[in-house]
């Protein structure tokens, strides 16, 4: 694509006026966000993303508009799994939930700005060195396969290590002190816990950014597509969390569709590189490869639908790629 400088910053802008109409606006007091509400921003930033594609394709071409649609779907589906582990870490710290609509808001901007900067240095690479897309394969085709392994596992986020380092170097309050992240008490200025929960929430974001950034390269090596394929799913990604907060423990087989996903595309990054030296080596279409990621999801929705009927007792886990630390409770038990 021949993306000129003017249309980069048009983009931009638009996207930070997207995150400033959250702040001011939805954001700005704190609220519990209800179903409603959560719909209808929900179907804004949708509406946005299939707008923004439908221009992409009619202007652009089919090829780029499908290779757009593709990396959303990733992105939509990744994001997903991001969720899960954003209840993890508000779950966690007891986050009052008025204050849930800060927190991710947080979490959404921080993740545009690292994926921004990961993308940035992945199209650099590609560009510079070829088989930076055998790399890119093998992370993905690893983290699919640790992902697979430990499924039915969740993270804990308490035990992250630069939770952790924080809590060693710097007091922490016992209890919330409104949206304020730091306080003085007794002349002493202490951090607050919903501190605490954006250090967690930055550190999750970071290892998202280096699993998801790979995986939309794998689908369009165009990065102005995957840039905003990314922006696109992160936007609507608070709203997607107050409409799906109360289903997200039904998709019980979410962990495996993805490690599936991830496996598939790291295979196409691969067989990518080998095409372009060895004809021969078949090139995975951008098009089979949108129609193998919609199956999967697909399958995966019906299958924990079919798992949540036959057994209402079933709950969903959002994976990990390393092996969990055991609890204290678990080794007094062996």
């Amino acid at each position: 694509m021949n993306v000129s400088l003017t249309l980069w910053l048009v983009t931009i802008g638009a996207i930070l006026v997207l995150v400033a109409m959250d702040f001011l606006t939805v954001s700005r007091k704190p609220h519990d966000v209800s179903f409603k509400e959560a719909a209808w921003w929900s179907i804004f930033y949708i509406g946005i993303a299939i707008a923004f594609g439908v221009v992409v394709w009619v202007m652009s071409g089919s090829d780029f508009g499908t290779q757009y649609f593709a990396a959303y779907l990733v992105e939509k589906s990744l994001s997903v799994d991001n969720l899960f582990v954003f209840v993890i870490i508000l779950t966690q710290f007891a986050v009052p939930s008025i204050y849930h609509q800060r927190v991710l808001l947080f979490g959404v901007v921080l993740a545009l700005v690292l994926r921004a900067i990961f993308i940035a240095i992945g199209a650099a690479a590609l560009a510079a060195f070829a088989f930076t897309f055998v790399i890119f394969g093998a992370i993905l085709i690893w983290t699919g396969i640790q992902l697979f392994r430990h499924r039915d596992a969740d993270p804990e986020p308490k035990d992250n290590l630069v939770v952790r380092t924080f809590r060693r170097w710097y007091p922490v309050t016992e209890d919330y002190h409104g949206t304020k992240l730091f306080v003085k008490i007794d002349g002493k200025r202490l951090a607050t816990p919903l501190l605490l929960v954006m250090v967690a929430i930055a550190s999750t974001d970071l290892l998202f950014a280096l699993d998801s950034i790979p995986a939309t390269f794998g689908v369009t090596q165009e990065p102005y597509l995957v840039f905003t394929a990314n922006a696109a799913a992160l936007l609507g990604l608070r709203a997607l969390y107050f409409l799906l907060r109360g289903l997200l423990d039904k998709l019980i087989y979410l962990s495996m569709g993805l490690s599936v996903i991830l496996i598939f595309i790291g295979v196409k990054l691969i067989l990518t590189f080998f095409h372009e030296t060895y004809p021969v080596v078949p090139k995975i279409p951008t098009l089979f490869s949108l129609g193998v990621i919609a199956a999967i999801l697909i399958v995966v929705t019906v299958a924990s639908w079919l798992k949540v009927r036959k057994d209402p007792s079933a709950r969903a886990h959002a994976g990990t790629i390393t092996q969990p630390r055991p609890h204290d409770e678990d080794k007094g038990a062996s």
